[in-house]
């Protein structure tokens, strides 16, 4: 018998059994057999993705094989690719499992909101009992809790989305009628810019005053100067693009002077309340914010008031008339929603979050800001005859400075009594 051939068997393995593993023919007496080979396209291997893909899955491939025996190579590398993506793709599902836990470390720890015996009295408001945000935080956290639940996450958002959607409008704007900056455009940018103004000083002030009982102050008096420069933007606004001639002929003398002064009175008269008075707020507080604002409001849409009335008594076509009713209904109802404390005086601790009076103020004070925006466009566009038959060059530009005259005579009066509540805090505090 020969000997046994290495891999057919064992060599005490008998001698017809060895030969029997031959193909009929091929064997010879005495001599081992050739090992058979599989025929072309048959017994096809299996091969295993790529180790890089594997490597990447951290073991998600394994087990995963593909035929690659008869299949053209440029098949073969596709599949081998398409299994070494999908390796891949497991690294990222797991990776983005972790991203709110990565998210969550990325921000500061947010300490929980307190109730209102939790704060000093200066910053509770009437029937809200919950939600306030704790003070002698760090900085970071009150600009973080624009992403928190409290009781002024919805007063800081609705300025917030209406700044943006003026600022988006107005660039809309400026693209389609290719505006730039010259005489006749001038006042339509303090208009947007004293809009831009009052929504960024509101905002900061319902998110960053709750700090301490200086910043407190400090904020909302910002927040004043804001609403002073957005009274006298609009007056310049309605002034030189809104009013119909027959309030012109009557009114234009002192019209704008007497702007100035009720915006600057409104500021100083919310900023003497807020120094003089402490909660629970007298009437008295709620009437010298009241007074000056209201006067301010009433000059400075009489333009506007003049021609809506005039233009609805003779069956109203105008666009810009009707953006113009919407301004005045709009400022109305949120005037009603800042003087009553309405709904949260019926359902105290039911609004802290969502729903109280302040918050609905906010959402029409913006409204009325848009629907103004609108009208003062079309008036823009359509009125510019009336706008350069009316007004020269020289009064334009001594107008447009007595805004930033407005500026500073509001912030002056501001940092005064700011320092004024300085000083007594320190006083008190030592």
């Amino acid at each position: 018998m020969g000997r046994a051939c290495a891999g057919q068997g064992s060599p005490s393995a008998p001698g017809p059994a060895r030969l029997q593993a031959a193909p009929a023919g091929d064997a010879q007496p005495g001599r081992p057999a050739a090992p058979s080979r599989a025929p072309q396209g048959r017994g096809c291997r299996r091969r295993a993705p790529g180790s890089q893909g594997a490597a990447a899955a951290g073991g998600a491939g394994e087990g995963l094989a593909l035929p690659v025996c008869g299949l053209p190579s440029a098949v073969r590398s596709m599949m081998t690719a398409i299994l070494e993506r999908i390796s891949t793709l497991s690294v990222s599902g797991q990776q983005l499992r972790r991203l709110p836990r990565l998210v969550e470390e990325g921000f500061p720890k947010m300490p929980c909101t307190v109730e209102e015996s939790d704060v000093p009295q200066l910053f509770r408001e009437p029937y809200i009992q919950t939600g306030y945000r704790p003070i002698g935080q760090e900085w970071r956290y009150y600009f973080f809790s624009l992403f928190q639940k409290h009781n002024e996450v919805v007063n800081v958002w609705t300025h917030l989305l209406a700044a943006l959607a003026v600022l988006l409008r107005f660039k809309a704007f400026a693209e389609a009628e290719e505006l730039s900056l010259d005489i006749s455009s001038l006042p339509l940018f303090l208009f947007v810019l004293s809009s831009l103004t009052y929504l960024t000083c509101s905002l900061l002030a319902h998110l960053l005053q709750s700090k301490s009982e200086l910043s407190h102050y400090t904020f909302y008096f910002v927040d004043y100067v804001g609403v002073s420069v957005y009274q006298y933007g609009s007056a310049l606004a309605h002034f030189y693009y809104s009013a119909d001639q027959a309030w012109y002929d009557k009114f234009w003398l002192f019209f704008l002077p007497a702007a100035a002064f009720c915006g600057w009175l409104s500021c100083a008269g919310c900023c003497y309340a807020k120094y003089r008075y402490r909660r629970p707020y007298p009437l008295m507080r709620k009437m010298c914010q009241v007074i000056p604002a209201g006067l301010a409001f009433v000059l400075d849409i009489s333009p506007v008031a003049h021609r809506v009335v005039m233009c609805h008594l003779g069956g109203c076509e105008e666009q810009a008339a009707w953006y113009h009713t919407f301004q005045i209904l709009f400022f109305l109802i949120s005037a009603y929603f800042f003087s009553c404390p309405v709904p949260e005086k019926y359902f105290p601790g039911s609004c802290d979050i969502i729903g109280h009076a302040h918050q609905i103020f906010h959402m029409f004070l913006a409204l009325c800001t848009l629907s103004q925006l609108e009208a003062i466009f079309l008036d823009y566009k359509i009125r510019q005859e009336i706008f350069l038959s009316r007004h020269g060059p020289l009064s334009i530009y001594l107008s447009c400075a007595s805004f930033f005259g407005l500026v500073a005579c509001s912030a002056i009066t501001a940092h005064f009594l700011q320092c004024r509540i300085k000083v007594g805090l320190a006083k008190r505090d030592s």
